[in-house]
């Protein structure tokens, strides 16, 4: 059985986007805010894959291929669109490629970074509910939110258009 999902996205709404589907779990390692790196997140569902370019007024700051996963925690909610909110365990994942394009194709590069947004109610009740996390070339070891002070509430205002459905961009599409 194929599903088709959509991803709406802001002009920053890129950034933000996932247990898995087959007992893969986060990493134990978590970022000093408690972020922890998706293992696994390719055996998560895909939600949706895009392409933006340098060149895109909407996402020429987060260009490449990106592919945005759920974590079955949260896929029933998004199959339903609801109930809202999301509950706490859910992980939205990018996961983002260099890409070129060849003949009118667009093929995948090597790893960008990896955006994660996980739902706790109570642990980032100031940002809707959502702790946000960015690792470099997709390595644990690189998480790029250091200054939380500053960098999380900058991912939350690009989420905030979205509050209607729990400050996420992605949407189901039986």
């Amino acid at each position: 059985m194929s599903h088709k999902f959509t991803v709406v996205l802001g002009s920053a709404g890129v950034l933000a986007l996932f247990s898995a589907l087959s007992a893969v779990s986060l990493a134990a390692v978590a970022t000093g805010d408690g972020v922890p790196f998706p293992n696994g997140l390719r055996d998560w569902f895909l939600v949706n894959s895009l392409t933006a370019g340098a060149d895109s007024a909407l996402f020429g700051h987060v260009s490449g291929m990106h592919h945005i996963y759920v974590n079955a925690t949260g896929l029933q909610a998004l199959k339903a669109d609801g109930p809202l909110p999301f509950p706490d365990g859910t992980v939205f994942a990018d996961d983002v490629h260099e890409f070129s394009v060849k003949d009118g194709a667009s093929f995948e590069g090597v790893k960008k970074f990896v955006t994660v947004m996980v739902k706790d109610s109570k642990k980032y009740a100031a940002t809707g509910g959502w702790g946000f996390q960015v690792w470099d070339g997709g390595d644990p070891a690189k998480p790029q939110l250091a200054d939380l002070a500053q960098t999380v509430p900058a991912c939350f205002v690009c989420h905030s258009p979205q509050k209607a459905h729990d400050y996420v961009f992605s949407t189901y599409i039986p």
